[in-house]
């Protein structure tokens, strides 16, 4: 299996003054912000991914979010460039530019850039965003899905076409030739996050695009996993288990008690208070917006709805309990080297996944922590993960 690490990039500091009420106002306005703990926060995780390089980590996972401090990676073009001149072999999965929000012609030519810089190091990965960033962008949310798929297809074209044409709703060029062209032909490999909704899985299963998918619900997974395998079949393709990320938590320490000891503060701060910043206010709803249709969820069985979505109102509510429940379940694989690498690889396995993207940093870790936990995974997990081979997608028999 191939072992890559999600890096949020958040601020390096955490807001203790709101971490009882469990809100952080927004906007967050520039007198909580120091530019020294922003200038060593981006310095800390580039030398981290230095370790995960070193390491043989196969590479890390980038973001992009925009005026929150959960996520300082307002564009992962430009730090996977600046990480590609820090490393050697670490790939960089871009989960996602958010190209409903951007030229895509811009985007294209970044991505080209940045896969140059790194000599082919770039998975190219879209994603759509959180409704709170269309406010930002004075996007409306009702042209979401239409854009995203007409600024995939721009990018698609800048890339493979030697010179090209195109007109269409949102966006128009003519006689385009971009240069730089990416390093790695025809492009770079290009993969989605799935959070359910099956317009993204049926757009994906017509491009055969691979899949990025968290199992925060097993029976919902299933779903997920069998319908892409569908629209993949409906394509004349065969899902396998390299058109698969299983995205996961992972903490590995001495034992369960010591996983939870060290990370529970920071998860909790996470999932309590800075994941949500920006998403709960109303105009950040995307109820009533065009943002998801009415039957975006129709092929998920009734039993596994429940998952689908997120539950903000449910995350805050998470105790030390809900944290030890999830951990015997298999949702977090924290605990012992031996426990964290069993529960990856039974994960990989139930989803047929050959590729695992690793949460190891929520809540503004601080830096000596993530580097501890950097090297004992790389030490006591990797190898023994990088030595197994998933074979098949159980979803799609």
């Amino acid at each position: 299996m191939k072992v890559f690490v999600f890096d949020l990039l958040p601020y390096g500091k955490h807001f203790d003054q709101y971490k009882e009420t469990k809100y952080l106002p927004y906007p967050l306005p520039a007198d909580h912000f120091d530019p020294e703990i922003a200038a060593r926060t981006y310095e800390e995780h580039l030398l981290c991914w230095e370790e995960m390089d070193k390491l043989g980590f196969d590479g890390v996972g980038l973001n992009e979010h925009h005026t929150t401090p959960h996520s300082m990676m307002n564009s992962p073009n430009m730090m996977a460039a600046v990480g590609a001149q820090r490393t050697k072999r670490l790939k960089f999965l871009l989960l996602g530019n958010l190209v409903p929000l951007h030229n895509p012609l811009r985007i294209a030519e970044e991505l080209a850039m940045a896969d140059n810089l790194s000599r082919g190091r770039i998975l190219s990965g879209f994603a759509r965003g959180v409704p709170r960033e269309y406010n930002v962008y004075g996007v409306p949310m009702s042209e979401s899905r239409a854009r995203f798929e007409e600024a995939v297809d721009i990018i698609l074209k800048a890339w493979t076409e030697d010179v090209f044409s195109y007109e269409g709703k949102f966006w128009s060029y003519k006689d385009i030739a971009i240069w730089p062209r990416p390093y790695q032909q025809p492009h770079p490999p290009v993969w989605v996050p799935f959070t359910g909704s099956k317009e993204t899985i049926e757009w994906a299963g017509r491009h055969n695009f691979s899949a990025v998918i968290p199992d925060h619900h097993r029976g919902l997974t299933q779903d997920i996993v069998g319908y892409f395998a569908k629209q993949l079949a409906a394509n004349g393709r065969r899902i396998t288990p390299e058109h698969l990320c299983f995205f996961a938590d992972a903490y590995v320490a001495q034992d369960r008690a010591a996983a939870i000891r060290e990370y529970s503060p920071f998860y909790l701060y996470f999932v309590h208070t800075l994941w949500h910043h920006g998403s709960l206010e109303q105009k950040s709803s995307p109820q009533g917006t065009g943002y998801l249709s009415s039957s975006s969820y129709d092929y998920i069985k009734p039993e596994n709805r429940v998952g689908a979505g997120v539950d903000r109102e449910g995350m805050q509510r998470t105790t030390l309990a809900d944290i030890e429940r999830k951990i015997d379940i298999g949702e977090l694989a924290w605990g012992s080297p031996k426990e964290v690498t069993e529960r990856l690889i039974e994960g990989a396995e139930r989803m047929g996944a050959n590729t695992l993207l690793l949460n190891m940093n929520v809540g503004a870790m601080s830096y000596d922590v993530f580097l501890e936990q950097i090297r004992r995974f790389g030490r006591d997990v990797l190898p023994k993960l990088q030595a197994h081979q998933v074979t098949r997608v159980p979803a799609a028999a």
